[in-house]
């Protein structure tokens, strides 16, 4: 997927437990990475891990009990009312992510 397992666990946070879409992850994670990750590459991991979550968030609407050790983990989905058919191109998400980050590049060249 291109990104590695603590940024997927980060990525997960922000989705379940913040409640987090495509735009507001993004602005979170400008913030907390801005010292270790250009803007560019993080527009690009939220967008490639928004398109899996959602060609695969169908898949988590039925699960077999099991433990779980973390807050995000998934449950049975029993008080899970996000929807789970989701349009995996997150088009207008992903333009304003886009425009962000143009405005992002106009402040720093100024």
């Amino acid at each position: 997927m291109g990104m590695t397992y603590d940024e997927l666990g980060i990525f997960g946070l922000y989705r379940k437990v913040y409640r987090c879409g495509p735009v507001s992850m993004f602005i979170k994670l400008l913030d907390t990475w801005k010292s270790q990750v250009v803007p560019k590459e993080i527009a690009v991991k939220v967008k490639r891990f928004f398109y899996y979550y959602g060609i695969n968030r169908h898949k988590l609407t039925t699960l077999t009990p099991s433990y779980h050790a973390e807050n995000y983990s998934p449950d049975d989905n029993r008080f899970d009312l996000r929807q789970f058919l989701y349009n995996n191109t997150w088009s207008r998400q992903f333009q304003r992510i886009d425009d962000i980050l143009k405005s992002f590049d106009v402040e720093n060249i100024e």
